[in-house]
């Protein structure tokens, strides 16, 4: 493995608060770890928190993208388990937003030693539709023809996905700084990861996942339903669920205090 030093600095770790329980937060496609600052406050007062970029999103090092390891989702993991080995974390409580709460569920099954307990942002282990036993949301042909949309105008996907993503009712800021955050994503790596994050099926991987498990799901997502929620919970042994009563696929950006307050009741 690489020295600790160059880990840290191949993905921009960056470390704030000083409590004794760790917490490491982990972005979604599209975005980098900027779009935690909205949840971040509530956090810094009474625990250590670990944010990162993935390779090939914000300002982590770009040089160390490989196309392989970046394929599937356990490459990410691996960023996940690299950054944990490198600060000498243990007991960690991990927090993913959207395709991270997958990353994370591989990472925790690989290296279950590591984590103490995993929190769901809005998560789903498979965007597709398999009618009539699960419904992921999308048609393979709908996810494809929204990834041919990147090559032939990656603004214009930008500008379609954000609203979608962050849901029409919530603030044009909102909006505005996800597509931003989209648009300033390079397509050589973006569109690897959407790949990766509306083709993998992870639903078999459920049932593997031993660690308490929080899944807060929004109650008008468009990305994944209270029903994928329902069938998460179903299906990870010690999990439970909230539903939020809130627009949107990013919680931690449009509802922090309330992500917050049930991510106390779970970490206590």
């Amino acid at each position: 493995m690489q020295p600790n030093c160059s880990v840290v600095a191949r993905n921009n770790v960056t470390i704030h608060g000083s409590g004794s329980t760790v917490i490491m937060l982990a972005h979604g496609f599209g975005c980098d770890q900027q779009m935690w600052r909205h949840l971040l406050p509530y956090l810094v007062e009474k625990y250590k928190v670990v944010l990162f970029d993935y390779v090939g999103c914000g300002a982590s090092d770009y040089s160390a993208y490989d196309n392989n390891r970046y394929a599937t989702l356990d490459g990410y993991a691996q960023d996940v388990l690299d950054i944990c080995e490198a600060l000498n974390l243990k007991d960690v409580i991990f927090i993913g937003h959207s395709v991270s709460s997958m990353i994370g569920m591989h990472a925790a099954i690989q290296s279950p030693h590591i984590f103490s307990k995993l929190a769901m942002v809005c998560p789903s282990p498979c965007f597709l539709n398999f009618p009539p036993d699960y419904m992921g949301g999308f048609d393979k042909a709908d996810l494809e023809e929204l990834l041919n949309l990147m090559d032939k105008n990656y603004v214009g996907w930008a500008n379609y996905l954000a609203p979608l993503v962050m849901g029409q009712d919530n603030s044009a800021d909102l909006i505005q700084e996800l597509e931003t955050s989209f648009c300033s994503t390079d397509p050589k790596f973006a569109k690897p990861f959407a790949k990766t994050t509306f083709f993998s099926d992870d639903r078999a991987q459920l049932a593997k996942l031993m660690l308490p498990t929080l899944i807060l799901q929004s109650k008008h997502d468009n990305l994944a339903s209270t029903n994928v929620g329902e069938y998460m919970n179903n299906a990870i042994p010690d999990a439970k669920m909230h539903i939020v009563d809130a627009y949107g696929h990013c919680l931690h950006m449009t509802n922090p205090a309330t992500v917050f307050t049930l991510f106390e009741d779970f970490a206590a």
